[in-house]
């Protein structure tokens, strides 16, 4: 008779060939530790896990930011670029109405081109366009472009020679000026020469 080579189903023999042993719990190294270690090593982990939160809904918040300024700057400046082609247009209505004689302007079709003048400045206008100061303020490169300097209050502008234009804050096209260089003094001390007379003291 043949000898019955089963093994029992709890027999040691029963394992895995691998020798893998049960698994053990995922707390047993930090079962291992002091209580003390455990809830300092907790304490650690729970303030990173709520810095690192704070990080993220900080750049979530920037970004929201970034994001709201960038469409409304979008917004803002969408017809830049058009509006920019229109200034020439502006310069060219200007300069015909500098040109014309007096009698004109009470033209009936004087009137009409007026008309179609005021509109468009109208139309700029409610877009943000408004024009740049210049005679009279202190000159700014930011804003002003030189193209001249005459006798006058120093770094002032004297005169405009042509308009410059701001949409809302940025500057669209600078105002070209004249720019004072102060006035230049014959004597220093700021009184005229004695004339003397050949052959005579200039004390008499």
């Amino acid at each position: 008779m043949e000898k019955d080579t089963t093994q029992p189903a709890d027999s040691p023999e029963s394992a895995d060939d691998s020798g893998a042993q049960p698994q053990e719990t995922q707390t047993g190294a930090a079962q291992d530790m002091p209580i003390e270690e455990r809830v300092k090593k907790a304490e650690e982990d729970t303030q990173r896990y709520l810095d690192n939160w704070r990080r993220a809904e900080a750049d979530l918040q920037n970004f929201k930011r970034r994001s709201d300024k960038e469409r409304s700057d979008s917004s803002r400046y969408a017809g830049t670029s058009l509006i920019i082609n229109l200034l020439p247009i502006v310069d060219d209505f200007e300069r015909a109405f500098g040109s014309l004689d007096a009698h004109i302007a009470g033209m009936t079709w004087f009137d009409g081109v007026h008309l179609i003048y005021r509109k468009l400045i109208a139309l700029l206008e409610s877009a943000g366009v408004k024009p740049i100061k210049t005679e009279g303020e202190t000159f700014d490169p930011q804003f002003h472009e030189a193209v001249a300097h005459v006798e006058g209050e120093e770094n002032k502008v004297i005169s405009e020679v042509q308009r410059g234009y701001l949409l809302h804050d940025r500057v669209l096209r600078p105002a070209m000026v004249v720019v004072g260089k102060g006035s230049e003094a014959s004597d220093t001390s700021g009184e005229e020469p004695t004339e003397e007379t050949e052959g005579e003291p200039a004390n008499g």
